[in-house]
């Protein structure tokens, strides 16, 4: 049994900072409150369905039985302190995922054992891809009817890609599942009924020659991929136990192999080898690259040290009833209560008034954090989710996590107009916690729109506001984030502008080709690119770049709707200047004007977001759902049997998904189940208007 006390002099290579990457429902709080009983943090096992988890603490996660938040805790095991983040598993918190990642070393990421890699699987895995962090994967559920371990393993293989590293392989199947073989060891680690600790013993007689191939094919594959264990391989035919295992590190450390491990996480079996593979294979601070970031547009690294200038980075801020929690990633330097930092964006200096160690909701005060801590701090008052904090003698900007475009909004309003302007605060407050939801003003009804990332995020936003300011809010239908573009533009479109109204002028001459972009695949092209071919000189250099701005100042509102236009490609092709009246707010006035006289006499076209669906329902259900799909505009592209059910997958316009929940529910009898995703943008039927 491994002891849980943890060192408090712990260095930095006993730290590990790491998230749970998940479809929803696959396991990931499980693991989590797994996790915690196993180290000893918590004496009781926290259920998801009995509302009771750690880390889904918030009455809207406890009601809808989902994790909706990024939650912090941290434990202690086998001498090393494991900072965990329990993540998000709905599309709609894909941004919340996103700021995790940016801060995390590694990650766990969990499977169903029966349904493999599902489509959010797929996202989140693309999303630690971006952000090179380190990955092992445990198939959960080989309890469930169906659970097959290779399948899911397989599915790994052919939609994620990596080199799947098999280390365990199931004693038992569904029901009778009990235990593992950890091929690496070659020993059978078996959890009795009621037990919550592995009883360690020699493989089962009738599973060694299974065992003895699944440590073949493992040491064959990592054979293949590192050089050090190749050389053994071929020379003594085999892999030793300590050359495997440094393999494995190595292997997941450079993103080269994820190792696989399995278990049942609602039944407590395979928790204890999956920390054992947190502190084998996952990297600590001290194994990832030193941080980069900028200062006076110079790039500068700091290195993990506790005597290093301060460097941390805000993911994310949370309001509590004790005030404002700023989650912060030490990268180097030690922060102490009372210290100054620097917020290096605004250039503005804050106060440090404590420090906490997170365990969800719950919260233990800190003398100091150093370098490879997630903590929270009380006290930062203008710091938002992407700010840098440093040491004000020795400034470094760090690269923010990016904030995905919202594509659905709602109208907002309080019901008495005495709240109004308490609605405002809350609303304000609400975009600060979460970058990914904006909150404006629409120019011709004066409405207030807040806009986010589908469906449930808004939703969980507005019943944030009505829970926590006691506010009675309506809400208006969501609105999708239309766009506008050019369908077919205008060749040498001639603008000239030029004011004379006392004093200096202003003169500026552009000639313009306006075209659509390009569009790649199925989607229609979005963005901007702006080319100068202007020669001679005709147009100086910083009238170009004046030129651009006024195009770009002209894309934020379409001649069809005001939406925000894209796929447009502007190429200036001539142009003339004054020598006393021009100047680069002439030439930016003349691009905006002209783009937009492009647009009106050019044909435009109407853009909407369509988003990748894949809905699982009955066998004996399918008809109607595959109708359903068609009256929404929805075009199927694949429909797999899979046990008794059909997994159908289409890409369906996000209007008419508004309310499909309920729709699908109730075809289904409440069987079926449905995952979106956003897919970009597609030409509208019928939405397209010509002005010349």
């Amino acid at each position: 049994m491994r002891s849980h006390v943890t060192n408090i002099a712990n260095p930095l290579n006993a730290v590990r900072n790491l998230g749970i990457l998940a479809h929803v429902d696959a396991g990931k709080t499980t693991v989590t409150e797994r996790f915690l009983y196993a180290t000893g943090t918590t004496h009781k096992r926290g259920e998801v369905h009995d509302g009771t988890t750690v880390t889904d603490f918030d009455p809207q996660e406890r009601d809808r039985g989902i994790t909706i938040f990024a939650a912090a805790v941290s434990c202690a095991w086998d001498g090393h302190r494991i900072n965990l983040i329990d993540t998000p598993g709905h599309v709609d918190f894909a941004d919340e995922v996103e700021r995790s990642l940016r801060v995390l070393d590694g990650a766990i990421a969990v499977f169903d054992a029966v349904a493999g890699v599902e489509p959010q699987s797929e996202s989140v895995w693309r999303q630690a891809d971006r952000h090179g962090v380190p990955r092992i994967a445990f198939v959960n559920k080989l309890d469930r009817a169906g659970a097959d371990l290779d399948t899911a393993v397989e599915s790994i293989r052919q939609r994620l890609h990596p080199a799947p590293l098999v280390v365990q392989s199931p004693i038992g199947t569904e029901d009778g599942f009990v235990g593992v073989v950890d091929l690496p060891r070659m020993r059978a680690l078996v959890w009795a009924d009621g037990s919550d600790t592995a009883v360690e013993g020699p493989v089962p007689d009738e599973l060694r020659d299974e065992a003895g191939r699944r440590r073949r094919r493992l040491e064959e594959a990592v054979a293949e991929l590192h050089p050090t264990a190749l050389e053994e391989f071929c020379a003594q035919g085999t892999l030793s136990a300590r050359t495997l295992a440094a393999a494995l590190r190595d292997l997941t450390r450079t993103g080269e192999g994820v190792v696989v491990l399995c278990g049942s996480a609602y039944r407590n079996r395979g928790i204890e080898p999956l920390l054992d593979a947190v502190v084998a294979y996952l990297p600590s601070p001290l194994d990832v690259p030193a941080v980069r970031g900028t200062h006076d547009g110079t790039e500068q690294e700091r290195a993990a040290e506790a005597e290093a200038p301060v460097a941390a980075l805000a993911f994310k801020v949370s309001a509590t009833a004790t005030g404002r929690l700023t989650y912060v990633r030490l990268y180097s330097g030690t922060i102490r209560k009372g210290d100054t930092v620097l917020d290096a964006g605004t250039r503005r200096t804050e106060r440090i008034g404590r420090i906490l160690r997170v365990q969800a909701d719950r919260h233990a005060e800190l003398e100091r954090a150093v370098a490879g801590d997630i903590v929270a701090v009380v006290g930062l008052k203008s710091a938002r989710a992407g700010t840098t904090l440093c040491d004000p003698a020795a400034p470094l900007l760090l690269e923010p996590p990016s904030v995905a475009d919202p594509v659905v909004s709602v109208a907002v309003e309080a019901r008495r107009s005495t709240d109004t302007d308490r609605l405002a605060t809350a609303l304000a407050r609400l975009a600060e916690e979460d970058p990914s939801l904006v909150v404006r003003t629409d120019p011709e009804t004066g409405q207030t729109l807040l806009s986010g990332m589908g469906e449930l995020h808004l939703e969980v936003a507005v019943e944030k506001v009505r829970q926590s300011q006691g506010l009675d809010v309506a809400v208006g239908r969501p609105r999708v984030a239309y766009r506008e573009t050019i369908v077919q533009g205008v060749a040498g479109l001639v603008y000239r502008h030029v004011k004379q109204d006392g004093g200096a002028g202003q003169f500026a001459h552009v000639v313009l080709d306006v075209a659509p972009l390009e569009a790649e695949g199925d989607g229609a092209a979005t963005g901007f690119v702006f080319r100068s071919a202007v020669v001679g000189g005709r147009v100086p250099q910083e009238y170009v770049r004046a030129v651009e701005a006024g195009c770009r100042d002209a894309l934020t509102e379409g001649p069809l709707g005001g939406h925000p236009v894209t796929g447009v490609s502007v190429t200036l092709v001539d142009g003339a200047t004054h020598s006393k009246d021009s100047s680069e707010m002439a030439f930016r006035t003349a691009g905006r004007f002209a783009l937009r006289e492009a647009m009106r006499v050019g044909v435009m076209g109407l853009l909407e977001p369509v988003a990748d669906v894949t809905v699982t329902v009955p066998l004996d259900a399918v008809g109607g759902v595959l109708g359903d799909l068609a009256a929404r505009r929805g075009r199927v592209s694949d429909s797999v049997a899979r046990g008794g059910s059909v997994v159908v997958t289409a890409v369906v316009p996000l209007a008419e998904l508004f309310g499909y929940a309920t729709r699908l529910r109730s075809r289904t009898r409440g069987r079926g189940t449905f995952t979106a995703r956003p897919a970009g943008y597609v030409r509208a039927p019928g939405a397209v208007v010509s002005e010349g």
